[in-house]
């Protein structure tokens, strides 16, 4: 399927659009109306103890990951998946230290193995599909 010129930056601006002013804002109104209904100090405790309990989490991950992708490399194979595993967990970092419930929200649920399994298969059909199988390698023997 042929695109028409710009397709891709206007969609790229949608995204950057989602990212910096449509979620911004979405979590400054979820934490107004959380802080009307519980006051402000359960509103900031809240916040931080999910940034500090996500980091301790993030950590936690990360190491078993780390751990695995040694494994992996020390038995001759390649560690893709964990690889992959650990990108997602570094996403989850940051989004658990990003201030907000949605973001945190995001962020536990990246750190959930089953969570990033399926985000991991998800991703790498939605590659493939995008940009199609790789041709297989070709030695030139001259």
């Amino acid at each position: 399927m042929v695109r028409p010129p710009g397709w891709y930056a206007h969609r790229m601006l949608g995204w950057l659009i989602a990212l910096f002013i449509v979620i911004p804002l979405a979590e400054l109104v979820l934490l107004v109306k959380i802080g009307e209904l519980a006051g402000l100090l359960p509103t900031l405790v809240l916040v931080v103890v999910t940034g500090v309990i996500g980091a301790w989490l993030t950590r936690l991950q990360g190491l078993k990951v780390l751990r695995a992708i040694q494994e992996d490399l020390h038995s001759g194979q390649i560690p893709t998946a964990n690889l992959a595993d650990g990108a997602l967990i570094a996403i989850a970092g940051l989004l658990l230290l990003t201030p907000g419930l949605i973001t945190d929200c995001c962020g536990f649920l990246l750190l959930i193995p089953p969570v990033r399994a399926w985000l991991r298969r998800t991703l790498i059909r939605a590659l493939h599909n995008r940009f199609g199988p790789s041709p297989p390698p070709t030695i030139d023997i001259n």
